[in-house]
């Protein structure tokens, strides 16, 4: 990559992987909020950081490489004045989910590239046809430290599973619980207990005909 970009991808950490491969450079500096800790926000004090590290001067080209889920109005335009006069020398690369999440004064202003992670289907290693009490007590054990992104995973895969299993059947208020489920899991509740709900209510459904 030589000119500043903004990339969009649904998994930030293939993300980030696959934009610092690409970076032929010694001079690389990255600004990567964590997707649990603050909100997964940038924050205006990182942001401090990145433009006192883009006024340092440099022979050759410096990457910049900012990720998180969201970027706080304030910080886009203070890095907005940067991408309007980059420093010489500078390279600024973007990562987020959905280029939505920046001002379209940024998105004017840079190349956009789509990355589309390969990952392999998420498999949460319980079998829905024969669910027991047990297994539901060691998955939940398992997935306590879980991401917020993992739970969604799971929560999607779930859902998914449960389509494909003809003789479980969920009713419809089941089935927007499984919407609230995912809404939730982007909030600060635990892994555990939106977890053990649906769980526990694909165990009462089990052999419902």
């Amino acid at each position: 990559m030589i000119s500043s970009t903004i990339v969009v991808s649904e998994d930030l950490e293939f993300a980030k992987k696959s934009v610092l491969s690409n970076v032929d450079s010694k001079l690389v500096k990255t600004y990567f909020v964590d997707e649990i800790e603050r909100s997964g926000e940038f924050k205006v004090e990182l942001a401090k950081e990145v433009v006192r590290e883009a006024y340092i001067a440099e022979e050759y080209t410096k990457y910049l490489i900012l990720s998180a889920l969201s970027y706080n109005i304030i910080v886009q335009n203070s890095l907005l004045k940067l991408l309007e006069e980059p420093p010489r020398n500078i390279v600024f690369i973007l990562i987020v989910k959905s280029k939505t999440a920046l001002l379209p004064t940024i998105r004017s202003r840079l190349n956009i590239t789509h990355l589309k992670s390969q990952k392999e289907p998420y498999d949460v290693g319980l079998n829905l046809k024969n669910l027991s009490l047990d297994d539901i007590f060691m998955f939940l054990k398992k997935h306590k430290n879980s991401s917020r992104d993992e739970v969604k995973e799971i929560i999607q895969t779930l859902l998914k599973d449960l389509v494909m299993i003809e003789n479980i059947r969920l009713t419809s208020s089941e089935l927007d619980m499984f919407d609230k489920s995912i809404e939730l899991s982007q909030l600060n509740s635990r892994p555990q207990n939106i977890l053990s709900y649906l769980l526990l209510t694909i165990h009462q459904a089990q052999g419902r005909k």
